[in-house]
């Protein structure tokens, strides 16, 4: 385990790594998520090994610190992540990031541009005020103080085991302060963003999560949509052999 502080403050970003080549590739967690957890299982696959991968747990998530202090805004993050690349040397490193980091790997690409050179994104949020169904909408529906006294409790209860099994993890305060921050989405606008940058570009839709919202745009950008048969929002799960491949460029 490695550590970078954040904050000013002494507050530490924390990631665990695996040896091997250049470009490192980084992994990045979803809302209340561990980037081991969804990730480690792609990065030790056949065609992905040999490359220096880091999973990197997010401000108020897994490993990392949760200052009280701290905003938790996708800026926020990015440059939180930007601090675990400069700690690790890293430049020109490959992101593979999933629906919150998805978000937040876009901003730290327009944010540090030099730090990043491919994205890789599985249903990363693109757009300010998502649906009232997604799960960051659900949680910043709540008044922070209420959801740390007990708004947490109850969400764990209806996410399902699988999701709650990481989100308790998570600070709720943090928890809380991210999904208020991702709901607001960034300025200029994830999509705006993402369709700017000029870097390679890979965006992973689940097919049974439906149409991606203006994915002719996004082509039109040079994003490269590839919907994933079979796969929901956590596509790594549902289809890892599909997910392996995108990472590898090899879809």
């Amino acid at each position: 385990m490695k550590q970078a502080e954040f904050d000013g403050k002494g507050s530490c970003v924390r990631w665990t790594e695996t040896p091997g080549d250049e470009p490192a590739r980084v992994y990045v967690h979803g809302l209340g998520s561990v980037s081991s957890v969804y990730h480690a299982h792609i990065a030790a696959r056949a065609e992905l090994t040999g490359r220096r991968s880091l999973f990197v747990d997010l401000p108020g998530h897994g490993i990392s610190d949760r200052p009280q202090h701290f905003g938790y805004t996708l800026e926020e993050h990015a440059d939180a992540l930007a601090a675990v690349l400069d700690a690790a040397g890293l430049t020109g490193a490959e992101l593979v990031a999933h629906s919150l980091g998805g978000a937040v790997a876009i901003v730290l690409a327009h944010r540090r541009p030099e730090l990043v050179s491919r994205l890789v994104l599985t249903e990363a949020n693109l757009d300010a005020f998502p649906p009232p169904t997604a799960g960051s909408s659900g949680i910043a529906s709540h008044e922070e103080d209420a959801f740390v006294d007990g708004g947490h409790a109850r969400v764990l209860e209806k996410v399902g085991p699988l999701w709650a099994a990481t989100m308790r993890l998570a600070d709720p305060r943090a928890l809380h302060r991210t999904a208020v921050g991702l709901v607001l989405g960034s300025r200029p606008v994830m999509r705006e963003i993402l369709e700017d940058i000029p870097v390679e570009r890979v965006y992973l839709q689940g097919e049974l999560s439906g149409a991606l919202e203006d994915r002719h745009a996004l082509e039109a950008a040079g994003v490269r949509v590839v919907m994933v048969p079979g796969a929901g929002h956590n596509v790594m799960f549902d289809n890892p052999d599909v997910f392996a491949a995108a990472v590898a460029g090899q879809v």
